[in-house]
C-alpha cells in the first residue's frame, strides 16, 4: 500500500472521531512495505502534529469544507499538505502520489480537486500562511480552545509549552538500579557508540543524543534499561519507598512505573498493579517480564473497590490518573484533534471520584502520589484542592524535586524542548481514618 493512502487512512479514524493514530495506525503499517513504515508513521504523526494550521489553510483553499463521509479525503489533503510544507519530498511527487491515492479510496472524482488545492497550495501557501499569522491557532498549531487555555493559564509560558508541544520528543531512558547505576550504564553507551547524557532531576533518567532502535542498547533485552520520559521517572522516588511496603499502582498501563516501582525498592512486600481494560494490562505483564519483576495485574475500574480490594491497606498508592494528556502532545499529537474543551470538566471529576475511592485504601500514616501528564490546573492542582477540602484526614506534604513550578498544591512540568514531558504531581498524607 502506498504510504500516503496507509497514512490518510489512520487518519480518517481520527478525524472522524472512531479511533486514536496509536489504535488506526498499526493495522495501516501492516499493509506497507517494511522500507515505507518509517514514512508512514512521519506522514500520520507529523500531519497530526500540524493539523490545526493546516486545517485552516485548506479553509483557504476549498470552496466547501468535506462532507463527514470524506473524512478520507480530507485526510489525504492534509497529508498532501503536510508533504509539501515539512518534508524534504519533491513537490511533484507529494502532489502526483498524493492524488493518485484517490482511486484506492473509490473516489476518483477527488483527483482533480486534491490537484487543484495542492497545486494551489504549492504556489500560494506559503503567502497565504504569513498572511495567517496573526492568528495564534496558525502561529501555535495548536487547536483554540487549548491554546486559550494554555494562555490563560500560563501567560508567560504558553508560546514555549506550544513550541515544546510541536517539536520531536527526545528518546529517553530510565536505567535498572538493580543491574547498573545510571554512570555506569552512560559508559556502557558510550562503548557502544551512543551519544547520551543524564537527566537532570531523575536518577535514573538518561537523554539520548539521537533515537535509536532499542534493539541496539546494550542489555536491552536483558532488561538493564527500559525507554520512559524523565517527567514520568519522578514518581519512584517520590514515593518514598521502603521495604516491607505494599504499594498500588492505579491507572497502571502500560506499565513504566509499576517496574521502575519494582527495581527502585526490591524490599516491597507487594505491588498490586490495575488497570480498567484487560488488554492495557498484557503489556504491563511484557514488560514486567522483560525486567524479570512480578506484580499482582487486576483488571477493574479502580473506583469500585468493593470488586478488587481484598481489605488490606496499602501504605503507598501512585494514581497516575486518566487525563487530557495535554503534557504529551509531542509524543501523541493526534491528541490536537481528539480532545474537545468539554473533555476537561468530564475528566477532573473522574480524577476526583478516584482520589476517593482509593483513599479508604491507604493506611493511616501512607502516601497517595497524585500524578498526571496534564498541563492543565483544571485537572490538577484544582482537583487536589477540591480533594482537601472535602478529605478531613487529608495533607498535603512537600515534593522533594526542584523540577517543574511550585504551584497550589503539587508542582507542575511543563514540556521542555529537549528535556521532559508536561507533568503534574502532588503528594498526600493520610494522618486520620474518614469519618463515617
Amino acid at each position: 500500500m502506498n504510504p500516503r493512502l496507509a497514512a490518510a487512512r489512520a487518519l480518517a479514524a481520527v478525524l472522524s472521531g472512531k479511533a486514536s493514530l496509536n489504535s488506526s495506525l498499526p493495522a495501516q503499517l501492516d499493509k506497507v512495505d517494511e522500507r515505507d513504515r518509517g514514512l508512514t508513521q512521519d506522514l500520520a504523526f507529523g500531519t497530526a502534529r500540524w493539523q490545526p494550521r493546516l486545517d485552516l489553510l485548506a479553509a483557504q483553499l476549498l470552496q466547501k469544507p468535506f462532507k463527514a463521509a470524506d473524512a478520507d479525503v480530507q485526510a489525504l489533503m492534509l497529508v498532501g499538505l503536510y508533504q509539501l510544507f515539512y518534508t524534504r519530498i519533491p513537490a511533484h511527487a507529494a502532489i502526483g502520489e498524493t492524488v493518485g491515492c484517490a482511486d484506492k479510496l473509490k473516489k476518483p472524482w477527488a483527483k482533480g480537486l486534491l490537484n487543484a488545492v495542492l497545486r494551489r497550495a504549492q504556489r500560494e501557501g506559503e503567502a497565504l500562511l504569513a498572511g495567517m499569522e496573526r492568528d495564534p491557532v496558525v502561529r501555535t498549531a495548536h487547536p483554540r480552545w487549548l491554546q486559550k487555555s494554555l494562555k490563560a493559564f500560563w501567560p508567560e509560558q504558553w508560546e514555549a509549552i506550544c513550541a515544546a508541544n510541536n517539536a520531536h520528543p527526545p528518546m529517553i531512558l530510565r536505567v535498572n538500579r538493580r543491574h547498573h547505576s545510571r554512570d555506569a550504564y552512560l559508559a556502557l553507551l558510550a562503548e557502544a557508540g551512543v551519544g547520551a547524557s543524564a537527566c537532570q532531576y531523575s536518577r535514573d533518567g538518561i537523554v539520548l543524543n539521537e533515537p535509536c532502535d532499542v534493539r541496539s542498547l546494550p542489555g536491552f533485552a536483558e532488561g538493564w534499561v527500559s525507554v520512559q520520559d524523565e517527567a514520568a521517572q519522578l514518581s519512584a522516588d517520590l514515593l518514598e519507598l521502603a521495604p516491607g511496603q505494599r504499594v498500588l499502582d492505579a491507572c497502571c498501563a502500560p506499565g513504566g512505573k509499576t517496574c521502575h516501582l519494582l527495581e527502585a525498592e526490591a524490599g516491597l512486600a507487594q505491588v498490586v498493579a490495575i488497570d480498567l481494560e484487560a488488554k492495557r494490562l498484557t503489556r504491563v505483564r511484557e514488560n514486567l517480564d522483560r525486567l524479570q519483576l512480578d506484580a499482582e495485574l487486576i483488571a477493574c475500574d479502580a473506583r469500585y473497590t468493593a470488586s478488587w480490594w481484598d481489605g488490606k491497606t496499602f501504605q503507598r498508592i501512585l494514581l497516575d490518573a486518566p487525563c487530557s494528556a495535554t503534557g504529551v502532545i509531542r509524543r501523541h499529537p493526534d491528541i490536537k484533534l481528539t480532545r474537545q474543551a468539554d473533555d476537561i470538566p468530564a475528566l477532573a471529576t473522574l480524577q476526583g471520584e478516584l482520589l476517593d475511592a482509593l483513599w479508604p485504601t491507604l493506611e493511616v500514616g501512607g502516601m497517595l502520589l497524585y500524578a498526571t501528564c496534564s498541563s492543565l490546573p483544571t485537572e490538577n492542582t484544582e482537583v487536589i484542592d477540591a480533594f482537601l477540602a472535602r478529605t478531613p484526614g487529608a495533607r498535603e506534604l512537600d515534593l522533594a524535586t526542584e523540577a517543574g513550578l511550585r504551584q497550589p498544591h503539587g508542582r507542575q512540568l511543563l514540556a521542555q524542548e529537549g528535556g521532559h514531558d508536561g507533568f503534574y504531581y502532588a503528594k498526600l498524607i493520610k494522618i486520620a481514618a474518614s469519618r463515617g
